[in-house]
């Protein structure tokens, strides 16, 4: 620790009020709560973060913001309730989810914890302090008597329309006052000058993340909450229809199964998805909407051209139930900017094992900052591409969209998408190559679990499954599992899809996703889970405590015939002349 940062005070600003001390956890790395911190035990279980295996219950965790799934803030509600949160969160930059999370635990539970936003440069210099002392928007090394915290804003800082304060005033039920009241508070955080109406709601709080997220969603229901816009659900935490006879136990299943119930009773439709982009319901290019589940949120901004932020879970039903939304963030132009100006050059003869890997690689360089793509124009990716280079760019990124020069809806031309302070990278192989390393951490192990569906598989995807293995005969010993929709579960099934895919021996779940599933799914005595997707091999060894590899279509097609992952980097990314040209570049 340095004398100086011990001495110092530093003034920020107190998104929740409160004060405390205590030691610090500090990192410079972005955190996912859902998938890197266990909500029971406080334990920071994401393998691929610098604060893997640290405890941050009872300590002030410090953080640049966090990353990754909007359910984070359903971890936080559950580590506030359960006595396992931190002391107090300090980040350096705006950060919703897990800020929204500590909300709703004080509006509705009355629990909470200090959360201050310090300029990055105060941010650098507090961390390297052992112990800080927190006292409303005031931070500092050492004991200290700063000015009494300052009280929020009035509401009158937003311009609110006679329904907005109508609902404010209880007008239209204690469940809508409280949603609004909960609104208000983040629309005051995001900068917000208004509130806009949006079309439809995609709610992620129907992710079973402990007895938090029941009790909310009972709170709301037993009000007489009800949605006024049509409300898709996203993935629940157990297929619905089937978890009785997958042998999950009760003690899990019942509770996620009735979490799913209360949105449903309070008006939403049972879609259980989290690729709501397949649906026949996504929205068209420019609508105002309000997405949670971070793939979503990316595809609708980035691939469809509609306009979201990235909603926290809790907050999602909070615009459903008024029909309201913040006037911030990717619903302007202004912030759907490319700040990040990404060049690629040469990646030729590529499979579908690219897409995610590049996704992976860009997210993890962007940060917090859109990026627009440039190298790919000639590529034509399929709708399927996109989902899988979103997902993993979601997985490792905070920010709400990407761009891809010529490929995606907005990006006509550099000059239509680029801000003026961008910056510039290359991507290289290289990039890509540590991507790939990174996500094979059991290559060359014998494979005991194939995964497919990290989003939800599309039927096009079905399909190309179905081609992949017709002729051929799955290993007895090796599991091959697909999640999806029900949509487009029917409509596989109408193609006699589904009952071929029976016969090579795949399993089909609906209503839930990979990020959620566990024994006895996955197979008590497997060791090691191959997949197609760079979401699940990023998260799953957190949430599973299995070892991963990460492959194209094909090769997982291939490991569930003969249990291992037999090809190693693929020959898009060996060609050595191709690496060298890249690199010449960076």
């Amino acid at each position: 620790m340095h004398d100086d940062a011990h001495d110092s005070e530093y003034e920020g600003t107190a998104c929740v009020h409160g004060a405390t001390d205590g030691e610090v956890v500090a990192s410079d790395v972005e955190l996912s709560f859902w998938g890197g911190v266990n909500p029971a035990t406080g334990e920071v279980v994401d393998r691929h973060h610098p604060l893997s295996g640290q405890i941050i219950a009872g300590k002030i965790l410090a953080i640049p913001g966090g990353r990754g799934s909007c359910s984070g803030s359903g971890v936080m509600l559950e580590l506030l309730l359960n006595g396992k949160g931190p002391k107090a969160m300090i980040f350096s930059r705006q950060e919703d989810i897990l800020t929204l999370g500590v909300v709703v635990a004080e509006e509705i539970f009355g629990r909470s914890l200090p959360v201050v936003r310090l300029a990055p440069d105060d941010f650098r210099r507090a961390v390297k302090c052992d112990r800080l002392t927190i006292d409303g928007r005031w931070v500092s090394g050492h004991a200290f008597s700063a000015p009494p915290p300052t009280r929020d804003p009035p509401v009158d800082d937003i311009a609110l329309s006679a329904g907005d304060r109508a609902l404010l005033d209880g007008a239209h039920g204690e469940t809508a006052q409280a949603a609004m009241r909960i609104l208000v508070r983040m629309s005051r955080l995001q900068g917000a000058k208004n509130l806009i109406d949006i079309s439809q709601v995609h709610v992620d709080g129907c992710i079973y993340t402990g007895p938090g997220s029941l009790a909310f969603a009972r709170r709301l229901r037993d009000l007489g909450g009800k949605v006024v816009v049509p409300t898709t659900l996203n993935s629940i935490s157990v297929d619905e229809r089937g978890w009785r006879a997958q042998k999950v136990d009760p003690a899990f299943g019942e509770p996620a199964s009735a979490l799913g119930r209360a949105y449903l009773d309070m008006g939403a439709q049972p879609t259980f998805t989290c690729a709501p982009y397949l649906l026949d319901t996504a929205p068209g290019f420019g609508e105002q909407i309000a997405w949670a589940e971070s793939n979503a949120v990316v595809f609708a901004n980035s691939v469809l051209g509609a306009r979201t932020m990235k909603y926290p879970d809790f907050l999602d039903i909070c615009i459903a139930l008024t029909g309201r939304a913040p006037g911030a963030g990717a619903h302007l132009d202004i912030n759907r900017k490319a700040t990040l100006r990404v060049d690629l050059s040469d990646f030729q003869d590529f499979d579908d094992e690219f897409y995610p890997l590049l996704g992976y690689a860009v997210g993890r360089l962007s940060g917090d900052r859109i990026p627009v793509v440039v190298g790919l124009e000639g590529a034509a990716p399929s709708m399927d591409d996109l989902k899988a280079f979103g997902a993993a760019f979601a997985t490792v990124s905070s920010a709400p969209m990407f761009h891809i020069l010529g490929v995606t809806p907005e990006a006509v031309s550099l000059e239509d998408i680029v801000a003026e302070n961008r910056e510039s990278i290359v991507v290289s192989a290289g990039d890509v190559g540590a991507a790939w390393g990174e996500l094979n951490g059991a290559f060359g192990e014998r494979v005991d679990l194939v995964s497919f569906g990290s989003p939800h598989f599309s039927f096009s995807e079905i399909e190309r499954l179905a081609s992949l293995c017709r002729g051929r005969s799955k290993h007895p010993d090796v599991a091959v599992v697909v999640t999806t929709g029900r949509s487009t579960y029917g409509r596989a099934n109408a193609a006699d899809l589904i009952d071929e895919l029976r016969r090579f021996g795949v399993e089909f779940i609906q209503d839930t996703c990979w990020c959620m599933i566990a024994d006895p799914i996955v197979p008590p005595g497997a060791r090691t889970i191959m997949t197609n997707s760079a979401k699940y091999a990023h998260y799953g060894p957190g949430l599973t405590g299995r070892a991963f590899c990460l492959g194209g279509m094909k090769d997982c097609v291939d490991a569930a015939c003969s249990t291992r992952r037999t090809e190693g980097p693929p020959a898009w990314l060996r060609d050595k002349s191709l690496r060298a040209r890249l690199n010449s570049r960076s």
